[in-house]
């Protein structure tokens, strides 16, 4: 891997990979020389690609064997189909077979709206996938920082892992804010306040409230180092280790759940000077959060 600084957020999906994973050792799985496409898109007379937006295959970490993923935001914005699912879903379920952690880069809007439910469907397969794959002691670790964030079934996916990997350039969110905004108004979401959409939807605020496990430097080679601590971290998924997170959701919702702002919530968490957050450099964030943020309990 190079030493030169790589933008996590200015890659595609191939070159993540390449950054990732030990020199050579990936191998592709139903890679683009297979054509295997959408059959639903010619129907909009919109443009295929052969992987269908996501690569998968087998590869080693720091000699480790894994399963990797890694989404393509700049096709359909990473957006979830039949074939780009079934490939997920695939790869998940032969990690459960072989006892082999996985690692999915998530880069995604979500659902594509002209595959509706086939990709609903999609998403709902993947998430099985990822539970049946953790109750057989495989960890599934999420990267979060592309383009396209990770909203949508997207984030719910990436609510199933084991541990999530966020950069401050990554979102993570259910709902959009163009969709937030479509629904409720612009009174209740200005989706083009973009200073707004990351103290919401961030990285920083995702990793203070507990909804993500690592903060990163957009660079290739952090995300890496922070997989690999993912990759050792205890492999468990259990009922009292869910009750626990509720629990911890429920405390959240009445602590939190009247805060207008994401500044509102730093402020509850006892962070000193909440409204510098955004600008604070990675040690610096990283520093201010020890001791205020909430831990989540590895159930998602």
């Amino acid at each position: 891997m190079s030493h030169l600084r790589q933008s996590w957020y200015e890659a595609s999906a191939r070159a993540r990979l390449d950054a990732l994973v030990d020199p050579g050792s990936f191998a592709e799985f139903v890679g683009p020389e297979r054509r295997e496409t959408s059959p639903h898109l010619p129907i909009f007379d919109l443009p295929r690609q052969f992987d269908d937006g996501i690569a998968v295959g087998a590869a080693t970490i720091d000699r480790t064997p894994v399963l990797v993923a890694a989404q393509e935001g700049r096709f359909m914005g990473g957006a979830f189909g039949e074939v780009h699912g079934a490939k997920l879903t695939g790869l998940l379920r032969a990690a459960a077979s072989l006892r082999r952690d996985v690692v999915i880069a998530f880069d995604t809007g979500g659902v594509r709206l002209q595959e509706a439910n086939a990709g609903e469907l999609a998403i709902a397969e993947i998430m099985r996938a990822v539970l049946d794959a953790r109750l057989a002691g495989v960890r599934v670790v999420g990267l979060i920082g592309g383009r396209a964030g990770c909203y949508g079934g997207g984030s719910l996916i990436a609510g199933c892992c084991s541990a999530l990997v966020i950069s401050e350039q990554g979102r993570l969110s259910v709902s959009g804010p163009e969709v937030i905004e479509t629904n409720r108004g612009v009174e209740e979401f200005d989706s083009r306040d973009r200073a707004l959409v990351w103290r919401t939807m961030g990285g920083k605020h995702r990793y203070l409230i507990g909804g993500v496990d690592f903060y990163v430097d957009d660079d290739a080679a952090a995300f890496r180092t922070a997989t690999l601590d993912a990759l050792h971290r205890p492999a468990t998924l259990d009922a009292a280790m869910l009750a626990a997170e509720q629990a911890r959701l429920e405390r959240r919702l009445a602590r939190f759940g009247d805060a207008p702002d994401g500044r509102d919530v730093w402020t509850a968490l006892g962070i000193a000077d909440a409204a510098t957050v955004p600008d604070l450099a990675t040690t610096d964030f990283l520093a201010a959060a020890a001791g205020h943020r909430e831990s989540a309990d590895d159930a998602r």
